[in-house]
């Protein structure tokens, strides 16, 4: 992923982001992660770079492309799925 960088920002605008992210239980990497991501999903559809979509997906979706993605190898024991439900049903 590429990095990004503003330099020269005014203290006053500085601390305005660091109180802001604090309201939002954010770090101040997070806030401004959420700033760029509230502009871009709300930049006209030709705006928008290849591959940058809007709306969510699923649980079904992400599960789906991350299996399409990463085949899942022969397993020898049991899930970190399998076990974080057994022990919620232990409950």
């Amino acid at each position: 992923m590429p990095n990004l960088s503003i330099k020269d920002v005014p203290d006053t605008w500085a601390e305005a982001l660091r109180q802001r992210a604090s309201r939002n239980h954010r770090s101040l990497q997070g806030e401004l992660m959420a700033i760029v991501e509230q502009a871009v999903r709300q930049a006209p559809p030709a705006a928008l770079p290849q591959g940058v979509r809007r709306g969510w997906k699923s649980i079904e979706q992400i599960a789906a492309e991350h299996l399409e993605k990463y085949p899942q190898p022969i397993q020898e024991g049991p899930r970190a799925v399998d076990i974080v439900r057994a022990d919620r049903d232990a409950r």
